[in-house]
C-alpha cells in the first residue's frame, strides 16, 4: 500500500474512534446529569465503571493504531503505560504529540482504573474513587477531542504535501 492510502486509512480509523468516543462521552455526561443527582447505588457504580473502562479502551486502541503507523516501539512489559507516554511526545520530522500533558495525566488515572477494574469482582464500589474518575473524565474529554482533531489536521496536511 502506498503512503497516501495508509494515511487515509489511519484518518478513517481516527474518525471512527472519534464517533465512538463521542457517543461514550455523551452517555457519561447525560448519565451524570440524570442518574447521579440522587444517592447512587450498585447499578450506577457498575455503569460508571463500564463506561469509563470503555472510554479509555477506545482511546488506547486508537493510540495503538497511531503508534503502529509512526513508530511501533513500545516497552513490552508495560506497553499500556508506554503507549500513553509516547502519545505526549513530539517526534521531530515524524509527527506532533497526540495529546497534551493534562490529558495524559487524566488518562493515566483512567488507565490505572481500567487495570484495577478488570480484576475487581466484588460489588462494593468506592464512590469516592468513582467520583474522582468522573472528575478526571470531565476535566479531559473535551480536550481529548481537540487533541485528536488537531492530529487529524496534521494527517490531512501530510496528504496535501
Amino acid at each position: 500500500m502506498n503512503l497516501e492510502i495508509n494515511i487515509q486509512t489511519l484518518r478513517a480509523e481516527i474518525n471512527k474512534s472519534f464517533s465512538v468516543l463521542t457517543r461514550i462521552e455523551d452517555y457519561i455526561v447525560d448519565f451524570q446529569q440524570q442518574k447521579l443527582n440522587k444517592t447512587p447505588g450498585l447499578d450506577e457504580a457498575m455503569i460508571v465503571t463500564q463506561a469509563i473502562t470503555n472510554y479509555y479502551t477506545c482511546i488506547e486502541t486508537l493510540f495503538l493504531r497511531i503508534s503502529k503507523f509512526f513508530e511501533n516501539n513500545l516497552d513490552k512489559e508495560q506497553w499500556h503505560r508506554s503507549l500513553l507516554e509516547k502519545m505526549t511526545l513530539e517526534i521531530k520530522d515524524v509527527r506532533p504529540k497526540i495529546i497534551c500533558e493534562s490529558v495524559y495525566h487524566g488518562l493515566l488515572e483512567l488507565l490505572k482504573f481500567r487495570h484495577f477494574s478488570r480484576y475487581y469482582f466484588e460489588l462494593d464500589y468506592d464512590w469516592d474513587n468513582l467520583r474522582f474518575l468522573l472528575k478526571k473524565f470531565n476535566d479531559i474529554h473535551v480536550q481529548v477531542r481537540t487533541d485528536l482533531s488537531e492530529f487529524d489536521c496534521f494527517l490531512n496536511t501530510l496528504l496535501s504535501s
